[in-house]
């Protein structure tokens, strides 16, 4: 009797776990560049690294209340090859994909500032980036064929930070409250969605 008892409530556990569903979405946060590839560079401050250590700030302010993970493209100084990245993305199948990265104008030092979103070409997408500009101010917003972009099967935006030969945006970008400032805007609107 009482190993007929232990059978029925196993099979009754068994029952609810096989029901249960998990709902946990997960949101990629794309650090550019990395390793030796520096990305763009100016008086010894590189996109790799502050994009990076946004990205981490992204995932620490993120995921509260358990009903989304964001996971990190890369979470340390490494190099992975762009289709790596929409590989690893496309086996994660994500809500979404924001790819962090840092601008550069030709000349020394540019007045040009603020922020730039590139989307892929669908609906999705582009409700995407119109709603991350809400959030980090409204900036232009333009379809573009780039590989994160084009083969990333989930709805996908690479984010301009700002403008690293802006000497006020580099300074801002490149220091830990200015990091957390723009970490926390990404965070804020994930937990929105």
């Amino acid at each position: 009797m009482k190993a007929l008892k232990l059978l029925a409530v196993s099979f009754a556990s068994a029952a609810m776990l096989s029901f249960s569903t998990e709902t946990k979405k997960i949101i990629v946060i794309d650090a550019g560049h990395g390793g030796n590839d520096f990305g763009a560079t100016m008086n010894g401050v590189s996109e790799k690294d502050m994009v990076l250590n946004i990205a981490r700030q992204i995932k620490k302010a993120s995921d509260k209340d358990g009903t989304y993970e964001v996971i990190l493209t890369r979470s340390e100084d490494t190099s992975t090859t762009l289709t790596e990245r929409t590989e690893q993305i496309n086996k994660l199948n994500p809500e979404m994909v924001i790819s962090l990265h840092i601008n550069r104008t030709p000349e020394a030092n540019t007045n040009k500032s603020g922020h730039e979103i590139f989307m892929q070409k669908t609906s999705e997408s582009k409700s995407l980036a119109e709603k991350l500009s809400k959030k980090l101010g409204e900036c232009s917003i333009k379809e573009e064929n780039l590989h994160i972009l084009r083969n990333s099967k989930s709805p996908a935006v690479l984010v301009e930070l700002g403008y690293i030969n802006n000497t006020k945006e580099r300074e801002y970008m490149n220091n830990s409250d200015g990091q957390r400032e723009i970490a926390q805007k990404f965070a804020d609107f994930i937990n929105e969605q």
